[in-house]
């Protein structure tokens, strides 16, 4: 398999008329999926467009799977694009991009208007009303390898300027098989997505369910506002994988819905992007035993590339390990010195491996930056991504997560890690969700604590003193009744930081 749209062939010979993506209001077989991206991408080629990308800006629906596929099948990136991104962020990733083609719809297209770039503007419906070429999707296929880039997906950089996140086929080829082999997937598979398209965590639910030959349901955006909501969707449709953000899980568990719906299809939930509280998965495994929970670890850049199946019990106050590194993946533990740290040693964690990115699209200083070769072979042109997240290896040889390496902060010359408060504050009686921030200006840690009622800061004061040391003691404690969160689903800690500048 040299793409992973190969991955989409290979289901349609075997499963042609299973069900392979429904979004509520369309759903495609992978018969029809394949038919519509194949004549999709005829359109793209016959209609001269360059070798450069396709973004793919359309609302999350099976359509914009379709689109995925068809940029593919032309043999070039796609770029999954939010579909409410403001006109601003749009006009800087097309300035960086310079794609070929927009594949998106009559409602969208006008925001694209004015836009500079040279690039084609198109329709799925029409791209798709012509015939397929089989030779010319052949043939353009025939220029892609393994290691050529599947999708360029950009996130939030710190100059406010996107970074285009450049993932191989070959990263999502191996991780799509690691998952089947994992979870024990099959062609009866139902996966419930949560993560919006243009968001990493989507990966293994898009590729997933074409290398099984499952059904990949795009779960209503709106049903995650009324968590209480989601285990009747997921009873309702049969759902037998989840992989969500610990947030969306936190909502669940502390809904008490869990109590209240039999699941009995549900076999394996996994999860990402966040730390998952051991005060919450022990409520999803008190509901549902004999399950198996995964807790997967990677940022953008390397997509996964640990994992830990939860194989014994854990105390609310344990932290979870993030596990073990995916086939043909490594990880290095580096410090300050930028050489490896000693066995027991917190160090920044750096990837190497099929998975990682290739670099930043259009930008090599900021690749340079985040690539260093392997201090231990500088003889061999090995590359480790730099994820700024630190870790330690505990006596299970398992990764443990330490927090952020800019979430480190230092107080009255202590090192301070607000990972660390929180996973005290998650204990709070009251407390559904927690979040630290460093307000610099005032030289303060402040925990924002999501509850039904006003937690004081007397009380937080008489619960955490037992638990983290004096200096790391919040200095001020925000109640709300809702933490606000990103488009990902996290908490928002850019909100947050602000609401501190205005409050």
């Amino acid at each position: 398999m040299n793409s992973a749209v190969c991955l989409l062939e290979r289901a349609f010979e075997l499963y042609p008329d299973n069900a392979a993506v429904s979004d509520g209001e369309v759903e495609y077989t992978y018969a029809a999926l394949r038919a519509r991206a194949r004549r999709a991408a005829t359109g793209l080629m016959r209609a001269g467009i360059s070798r450069a990308p396709v973004m793919v800006y359309l609302p999350k629906s099976a359509d914009m799977v379709a689109g995925f596929c068809a940029a593919m099948y032309s043999g070039r990136p796609y770029v999954p694009t939010d579909a409410a991104a403001p006109r601003g962020r749009l006009e800087k990733i097309i300035a960086n991009l310079a794609p070929s083609a927009v594949v998106t719809n009559e409602a969208l297209a006008g925001n694209l208007e004015g836009i500079p770039g040279g690039y084609r503007v198109f329709t799925m419906d029409a791209l798709a009303r012509g015939e397929a070429d089989g030779r010319l999707i052949d043939a353009a296929l025939g220029t892609v390898t393994d290691s050529d880039p599947i999708y360029i997906m950009y996130t939030s950089g710190s100059t406010g300027a996107p970074k285009g996140v450049t993932i191989p086929h070959r990263g999502v080829l191996l991780f799509a098989r690691w998952a089947e082999k994992t979870f024990g997937w099959t062609d009866r598979t139902v996966i419930a997505n949560q993560a919006p398209l243009y968001f990493d965590v989507s990966v293994m639910d898009v590729y997933g369910a074409m290398r099984c030959g499952g059904k990949l349901i795009l779960t209503p955006e709106a049903l995650f506002h009324f968590p209480n909501k989601l285990p009747e969707f997921l009873a309702d449709n049969a759902v037998t994988h989840i992989y969500w953000v610990p947030t969306v899980m936190i909502n669940i568990a502390n809904s008490g819905a869990l109590g209240s719906v039999e699941l009995p299809a549900l076999k394996t939930i996994a999860f990402a992007g966040e730390v998952m509280p051991n005060k919450q998965l022990n409520v999803w495994r008190r509901a549902l035993p004999g399950r198996v929970f995964a807790n997967l670890y990677g940022p953008t850049e390397t997509d996964v590339c640990t994992a830990y199946i939860v194989d014994r019990d854990f105390s609310d106050a344990e932290p979870l390990p993030i596990g073990s590194p995916l086939p043909d993946m490594r990880v290095l533990l580096l410090g300050e010195d930028g050489r490896p740290v000693k066995p027991g040693g917190t160090g920044e964690i750096c990837v190497s491996g099929s998975g990682i990115l290739l670099g930043y699209w259009n930008d090599p200083e900021k690749t340079a930056k985040a690539l260093v070769p392997d201090p231990d072979n500088a003889a061999y042109p090995t590359r480790y991504y730099r994820t700024g997240d630190l870790g330690w290896w505990n006596g299970r040889g398992e990764l443990m997560y330490s927090g952020r390496r800019d979430g480190q902060i230092k107080l009255r010359g202590n090192r301070i890690e607000l990972g660390e408060i929180e996973a005290a504050a998650r204990l709070l009686p009251g407390a559904e969700n927690v979040c630290a921030v460093f307000d610099r200006p005032r030289q303060e840690i402040v925990l924002f604590l999501e509850a039904a009622q006003e937690i004081t800061m007397r009380a937080v004061r008489k619960e955490l003193r037992g638990a983290i040391p004096a200096y790391m003691m919040p200095g001020r404690v925000v109640t709300m009744e809702k933490l606000p969160h990103n488009a990902n689903d996290k908490i928002d800690r850019v909100y947050l930081a602000r609401w501190l500048e205005e409050n």
